[in-house]
């Protein structure tokens, strides 16, 4: 479903340059969902907003449903796939009530039943109707991600775009957003790319997970391989320690 080689990225600044991601080659099989870790800097989120077509890149190859991704994405592209963004809060039009947010990809993509779309999205994302009008300050943090990603798998993409959807929740509601996507990947059959800097939610949603370092692509590993510390790096194994803590040596 999407296949990535030789991606780069560079940001410029004046005369001054930034090698954000460097020669990153991978690929996602249908109904995959893909994790992409490490620490913050790595890259991860750079090559996520790449196959979006969110940043400026160059690759060797960058395949999304068997098709080569052009620079300048068209309408049908950008329908392939949908993004969730860290900060539900910020990536929601403040002044738009919930119904509004949903309705909008479906005026943009011209798709007919807008009413009966947007009661549909809000129960799959186990909202209640009550929220439909209102605005995302009268939500919770959970919730608003919740209408993120009911936005996202509206327009039924074959494709979602995850980056750290959350991060910046409670770790209370991590799990019930965790749940809800696991659900979610079944019931609309979806090819998902996942990226976080936590390992254990990569290793609960994922096949395969993806390590960067430095903007490079370090090794893939499968989620069993990562959960029992079968790798072939030491940075991933660094990782794997770094994601269990540390116990404090007896004084």
């Amino acid at each position: 479903m999407i296949t990535v080689s030789g991606l780069d990225v560079t940001f410029r600044n004046g005369r001054r340059s930034i090698h954000a991601v460097r020669g990153v080659s991978f690929t996602v099989e249908a109904g995959e969902t893909f994790g992409i870790v490490g620490e913050s800097g790595s890259g991860k989120s750079t090559v996520l907003k790449a196959i979006a077509g969110l940043v400026e890149s160059t690759s060797t190859r960058l395949e999304i449903d068997g098709r080569a991704a052009s620079k300048r994405r068209s309408r049908q592209d950008r329908r392939l796939l949908q993004f969730v963004f860290q900060d539900p809060y910020a990536s929601l039009h403040p002044r738009q009530t919930v119904d509004e947010i949903l309705r909008e990809p479906l005026v943009i993509h011209s798709i007919p039943g807008k009413d009966e779309k947007v009661k549909a999205a809000i129960a799959d994302v186990g909202l209640s109707p009550l929220h439909r009008f209102r605005y995302p300050h009268q939500l919770s943090g959970g919730q608003r991600q919740r209408v993120a990603i009911a936005r996202a798998l509206i327009l039924q993409p074959p494709i979602m775009l995850l980056d750290e959807p959350t991060s910046a929740l409670d770790v209370s509601v991590q799990a019930e957003i965790l749940n809800l996507l696991s659900k979610l990947r079944k019931s609309y059959s979806l090819t998902s790319i996942l990226v976080s800097h936590d390992l254990g939610v990569v290793a609960h949603l994922c096949d395969r997970i993806a390590i960067m370092q430095f903007g490079a692509l370090v090794e893939v590993v499968s989620a069993d391989d990562l959960r029992s510390g079968t790798v072939k790096t030491d940075y991933t194994r660094e990782l794997i320690a770094a994601s269990r803590g540390f116990t404090r040596a007896p004084a």
